[in-house]
């Protein structure tokens, strides 16, 4: 929260910023004074600065002005999704070309996307399998993602990670 006119305390002197005043450091005195001639309030912007940085504005319209810019800045911020497909270190054409086609459509939806390889019981003695599997799949999606992360085994798990392309 930011202090506001009486209860800023403990400091000689403030640097004034803004539209309405003349810039620099004035006591803080004089620019309470300068304040409440504008009928406005002293607002501390910065408080760790030497000496602190404060304004001559509205408070209420500052706090409006302050709220609308994290809105935005929110609404800017972008949800990265995480898709994620399971291949078997045996996995057959048809199930490849389906497995494929969904991670086409992920990719064109903006979705990072997770492949990785499942290896049950034995079936780890195929990790060379798993991985030309991985990489046949990044490569067929090489103009809709670029890798992320190269195959890794990660436990039972060998993982590639796959982003979007920008769009031009």
């Amino acid at each position: 929260m930011h202090r506001i006119n009486d209860r800023i305390r403990g400091v000689s002197e403030v640097r004034l910023v803004g539209d309405n005043v003349e810039q620099g450091v004035y006591p803080y005195t004089q620019a309470m004074k300068m304040a409440d001639d504008m009928d406005l309030d002293l607002v501390e912007i910065s408080p760790t600065a030497q000496p602190p940085v404060c304004r001559i504005v509205d408070y209420s319209k500052f706090l409006y002005q302050q709220k609308k810019k994290e809105k935005e800045m929110k609404a800017k911020n972008v949800k990265v999704v995480i898709k994620e497909i399971r291949f078997g270190p045996q996995t057959d054409e048809h199930d490849y070309e389906f497995k494929l086609k969904h991670a086409k459509g992920f990719l064109q939806e903006g979705a990072k996307l997770k492949a990785y390889v499942f290896f049950k019981g034995r079936s780890i003695m195929f990790k060379e399998q798993g991985e030309v599997l991985l990489l046949r799949f990044a490569n067929d999606l090489e103009e809709y993602g670029k890798v992320d992360q190269m195959p890794q085994l990660e436990g039972k798990r060998m993982i590639i990670m796959l982003s979007p392309k920008k769009k031009k």
